[in-house]
């Protein structure tokens, strides 16, 4: 109630509905616009593609803060449109991250960390470079540039 998704029915309420069921209604609520939209929106997002409860073969589980997610969610946002696109089945991962408590939890191959690894690269080009940091201490990948080749390499550490 204290975020706006229902409100409770007033005495006068009430005695409308006592009067309609036949007998004493004690409380009632309904759904605000706000509660309906949430509601509606919960209904529509897309179901995990993997059992939160662990990684398949070949993955790893990747933690990240609130803010962290922010990094992957923007590059997928982008994807095509960059010279390095996300790697393949990265954007069906993030949408499919889920919250535990203050953390965003999501399942990766080895290619798609590395590919959020260039991510929080990116990201530390205009930025934080906390998440990059981050990933390289926690996951073992980092981004450097290749001042000799004009690009990026991957560095696994």
């Amino acid at each position: 109630m204290g975020q706006g998704l229902v409100e409770l029915a007033d005495r006068e309420m009430r005695a409308e509905l006592s009067a309609h069921e036949g007998g004493p209604v004690r409380w009632a609520a309904r759904l605000t616009g706000h509660g309906r939209d949430v509601l509606a929106y919960t209904e529509a997002s897309p179901a995990p593609d993997h059992d939160p409860g662990g990684p398949a073969p070949g993955e790893r589980l990747v933690e990240l803060r609130r803010s962290q997610m922010d990094a992957p969610r923007l590059y997928v946002h982008l994807g095509d449109r960059l010279h390095v696109p996300p790697a393949a089945g990265l954007a069906d991962r993030v949408r499919a991250a889920r919250q535990l408590g203050s953390l965003w939890v999501l399942c990766l191959t080895e290619e798609q960390i590395t590919s959020a690894a260039y991510a929080f690269y990116l990201r530390s080009m205009g930025g934080s470079a906390a998440e990059a940091n981050r990933c390289a201490r926690e996951y073992g990948v980092a981004c450097r540039p290749d001042r000799s080749a004009s690009s990026v390499r991957v560095v696994r550490l």
